[in-house]
């Protein structure tokens, strides 16, 4: 085993994740596939099991290479990211497990929140690339990335509580959305927490977003 199995082992756990993200809830999400949305589930397992192989890896390393300076920022970077990427995946299961409480409605019209849902997937896209091709410029955009994602849960925040105002008799669904949107917050929130430490494993700096 070598410091070079690392980032193949983390991209192939990280694109479970993402595929997960692109093919699933935001689907369902759009087109009130609730099918689709049922789909998520099977995907835990492929996913905690990528999370166990990095693991076994990283621990491996850390025995048999006692690794230094950068390769043991690398390892300890890969320890924390696979923690935030297991919760993205979880996060979307719940995205997925609220549409199919929608029974067909879906937010197609709700444009803010596809705009907030699609900003949000790309910046998990963009924290595992910045970790494949050590590109600290691209962790950087997402850190700044999460402003837009926070400024869109806020107008989507706003934009329910009218709906809601408007008409009570649809609150139900509207609460559905806002933990849809709150959903897609937090995943921004991790996404941002793989940047820095993706930042981390390269200049030796825990730079928080």
């Amino acid at each position: 085993m070598t410091m070079q199995e690392l980032s193949p082992q983390y991209a192939r756990q990280a694109e479970a994740v993402s595929r997960r993200l692109r093919e699933l809830p935001q689907q369902a999400l759009t087109e009130g596939d609730t099918a689709l949305a049922s789909k998520v589930a099977p995907l835990d397992s492929e996913i905690d099991h990528k999370e166990r192989e990095i693991e076994n890896l990283c621990l491996k390393l850390l025995l048999r290479q006692q690794p230094v300076a950068r390769d043991l920022r690398q390892i300890s970077a890969a320890l924390k990211m696979i923690t935030d990427m297991e919760r993205i995946g979880d996060q979307a299961q719940d995205i997925a497990e609220i549409v199919t409480f929608l029974k067909g409605r879906t937010a197609e019209h709700d444009d803010i929140l596809c705009q907030m849902a699609r900003a949000t997937i790309s910046m998990v896209t963009e924290s595992v690339d910045a970790y494949v091709k050590h590109d600290t410029i691209k962790a950087e955009a997402v850190l700044a990335a999460d402003d837009t994602v926070d400024a869109y849960f806020r107008q989507v925040k706003q934009a329910l509580i009218s709906r809601i105002a408007a008409d009570p008799g649809d609150g139900e669904y509207a609460l559905d959305l806002l933990m849809i949107a709150k959903y897609f917050e937090r995943i921004g929130d991790h996404a941002t927490n793989i940047a820095e430490w993706v930042i981390f494993s390269i200049t030796g700096q825990h730079k928080e977003g």
